[in-house]
């Protein structure tokens, strides 16, 4: 008994710190397994079994397949046929909803969402339709369809690898339809009756891109400048008050986020950003000289200026710090040209604003940029706004074939999903799909490790007797009366909430002993109660925090928090609604 209330508390502080500190979710769950092991409740075999789980190995030769089909440009090649030139946002919609679900259906929702956020964009500007109209469902689309299949989410393998592990059962690649489709069918017709009228007419990021620079002054380092051979820092140019050092142009060529350390030559022009009074302030700087006009908006259409726009995850280590503090242009090498937050772009000064997830960026950067950091976990969105380098489109077809071939290998049963994904996986790299070093990039360590760590606390609540503990809370009493269909619904009710607090996969690991207590105690079929938690943890709609694609639409959507909630909840009712009353005719209790 005390071993089991020592995992509840385990388990509570855990929730706590996901929900309250911005301590990475990796961390937590490896201190948590540290716990269990040491204390002597699992042993280091059964704390360490979520690492050899077939399901977290099939998550991470997926993103292997994931990286191939958007290095070849398959998903904007797709994707682009099927969009066309609605004239309503209606219309916009339904041409959205198809090719997000359904490419969803078979790879990971956040890779096509961070896919096809720029081509949205790109897409709603030339329609004229305002992305805030599209985006949020681009995100809800990619969730429902991920339902659709074993490999459509995370959230699905994890379960069944639980599945297999506990009770020896694997599901079959389309099994979830069954109850996907009609959950998709709902929720995409919800979104097209009322889309419009609930979801913002409002700007985001990149359509506040002509205010985001607020003014350019253009100095030069006139001949005999007392300023030639300093530093920047040396020069006092690096802490201005009403403006900051962009960019330095030398004999033609562009220098972005130029380091204070880099010395001034004569001839060198200086761009500065910031407020209309820097004029006044660079005029009483001996040895800098008007280049041209004093005071204009800068020219963002230079063809060696890189635009990027990201958006802050959970794991940028700067969060709460001033863009001052933290060394931005230092740490990163971009210029901080714009702030974007809940839709609207913050005012006054930049280096006094405080970094919170979600943010939307607009940086100038140099054209490594993106290469560099599209793949870390600082950034939930890293997008080129201009002079972006296309996809291979020559591999698009190969790229398309071996995902093919997964998905028939895996269906008709010759091997299972590891092994059809391990197959897709090393052609794509041996086809040159993607190059080994971004399949390497692709593949994210640390949902990874959140997934196998959690394993260790769901094996602790079921050895313990937790789990038991909790089911018999849940269901009033060990010698309740409740009826399975109620029983169900409270475990999916639970899900929900705690997919809403903490990520999604946690959610399900964590509810699945406790449904399968459930299950025993009411002397039903486990079955309903497995697929429950899947949906459940997967249909996140109420808040951006709950799943990772709604975080990564919030800044380039121009979305506030109650956007989420004014849709969302009545599209999570209406869901979960059609999942709990269809649930038991499909899995039968």
């Amino acid at each position: 008994m005390f071993e089991a209330y020592l995992t509840l508390s385990l388990v509570l502080a855990v929730l706590a710190l996901l929900i309250t500190t911005r301590i990475p979710a990796d961390v937590i769950m490896m201190a948590a397994l540290a716990c269990l092991m040491i204390v002597g409740i699992l042993t280091p075999r059964e704390s360490l079994s979520g690492f050899s789980n077939t399901g977290v190995m099939t998550i991470a030769v997926l993103y292997v397949v994931a990286a191939g089909l958007k290095e070849s440009g398959a998903i904007q090649y797709i994707a682009h046929r099927l969009l066309g030139q609605p004239r309503t946002a209606r219309q916009a919609q339904g041409r959205l909803l198809l090719p997000a679900s359904l490419l969803s259906a078979f790879m990971n929702n956040t890779a096509v969402v961070a896919m096809l956020i720029p081509a949205v964009q790109d897409w709603s500007q030339r329609i004229r339709i305002s992305a805030s109209k599209l985006l949020l469902p681009l995100s809800y689309a990619a969730i429902m369809g991920g339902t659709l299949t074993l490999i459509g989410t995370s959230t699905n393998l994890v379960v069944d690898g639980l599945l297999q592990q506990q009770k020896g059962i694997a599901l079959g690649m389309f099994e979830l339809a069954w109850l996907g489709v009609p959950v998709l069918l709902v929720g995409g017709g919800f979104l097209l009756l009322f889309g419009d009228r609930l979801l913002p007419n409002r700007q985001g990021a990149v359509e506040q891109l002509d205010q985001a620079r607020e003014y350019g002054v253009e100095v030069e380092i006139s001949p005999g400048s007392p300023l030639i051979g300093k530093t920047i820092a040396e020069a006092g140019l690096r802490s201005l008050t009403y403006t900051y050092l962009a960019e330095i142009e030398r004999r033609g060529k562009l220098l972005p986020a130029v380091d204070p350390d880099t010395t001034l030559e004569a001839g060198d022009l200086l761009f500065f950003i910031g407020a209309s009074e820097g004029a006044n302030e660079l005029r009483k700087i001996n040895g800098l000289q008007p280049a041209s006009e004093d005071v204009k908006k800068l020219n963002i259409a230079h063809h060696q200026r890189h635009l990027v726009e990201v958006v802050l995850g959970p794991d940028f280590p700067a969060l709460a710090k001033t863009i001052r503090e933290s060394a931005f242009r230092t740490r990163y090498k971009a210029v901080i040209l714009s702030v974007s937050r809940e839709g609207s772009r913050l005012l006054g000064k930049l280096g006094d604003i405080r970094f919170q997830v979600g943010d939307t960026l607009l940086l100038e950067a140099g054209k490594n940029f993106v290469d560099q950091y599209r793949f870390r976990r600082d950034f939930l969105l890293v997008s080129l706004l201009n002079n972006s380098t296309p996809p291979d489109f020559s591999k698009a077809p190969m790229a398309l074939g071996w995902l093919v071939l997964l998905i028939l290998l895996s269906t008709t049963g010759l091997l299972s999903i590891l092994e059809a994904a391990l197959i897709a996986a090393g052609g794509m790299l041996l086809t040159r799909c993607v190059t080994a070093s971004r399949g390497r990039g692709a593949i994210d360590l640390s949902v990874l490790v959140v997934i196998a760590a959690s394993f260790a606390l769901g094996a602790a609540m079921t050895k313990t007797g937790a789990a038991q503990m909790l089911a018999n809370l849940l269901l009033g009493g060990a010698d309740t009366g409740m009826s399975p269909w109620l029983a169900l619904a409270l475990v999916y009710l639970m899900t929900v909430v705690f997919t809403e607090m903490i990520t999604n996969n946690a959610a399900a690991v964590l509810m699945f002993p406790v449904a399968m207590a459930v299950s025993d105690q009411l002397g039903v079929s486990f079955m309903p109660f497995a697929i429950a938690i899947m949906f459940a943890a997967s249909a996140s709609f109420i808040t951006p925090l709950g799943y990772q694609t709604n975080l990564m639409v919030y800044g380039p959507g121009g979305y506030k928090m109650a956007d989420y909630a004014r849709i969302g909840l009545p599209l999570s009712l209406l869901t979960g609604s059609t999942a709990v009353l269809l649930i038991p005719w499909i899995w039968s209790f």
